[in-house]
């Protein structure tokens, strides 16, 4: 059986490649789709998520029928980047429910932060009140997205 640098072999990662599909299949069509029985699907499934290979199982909900059509990229830059104000920042965009996504970059500035609102109206007011106030931001730069061409965080491994 082949194993990968990650020490998951075939099955594992026709496993991982399924739920992240389809979340919610059962056992028995899970084991189907990666050639195996139900038991030793299920005790690899239990595996997957007791090593935290598998972290959780969540509904995706589609932001566009919530009316959360704005999309924008914040380009943040910080005034300190020492250990303490990187961790007051991101103890600080957890608290943000409009920042989706937050990450740390190596480049000419700090972070890119994507942001979800109803509206530009709404956009600049979370700009204004609740970015721009974040611990240690210097200055931020906006770039609002025209069209999702992909956003699906499932990869395939076929």
């Amino acid at each position: 059986m082949q194993m990968d640098l990650a020490g998951l072999d075939q099955f594992d990662q026709k496993i991982l490649t399924v739920l992240g599909g389809e979340g919610r299949i059962s056992i028995a069509d899970l084991a189907r789709r990666i050639g195996l029985s139900k038991s030793p699907t299920q005790t690899r499934l239990k595996r997957l998520e007791a090593e935290g290979i598998i972290t959780g199982y969540r509904a995706l909900v589609d932001p566009i029928r919530l009316g959360l059509d704005h999309v924008a990229f914040v380009e943040v830059k910080l005034s300190n980047t020492r250990e303490i104000a990187l961790t007051a920042f991101n103890a600080a965009v957890t608290k943000v429910p409009e920042i989706e996504q937050a990450h740390m970059i190596a480049s000419s500035f700090d972070y890119l932060l994507k942001i979800r609102t109803s509206s530009m109206v709404a956009y600049r007011s979370v700009l204004a009140e609740k970015i721009s106030t974040l611990p240690h931001v210097a200055s931020t730069s906006t770039y609002v997205a025209m069209q999702a061409v992909k956003e699906d965080g499932a990869r395939a491994q076929e």
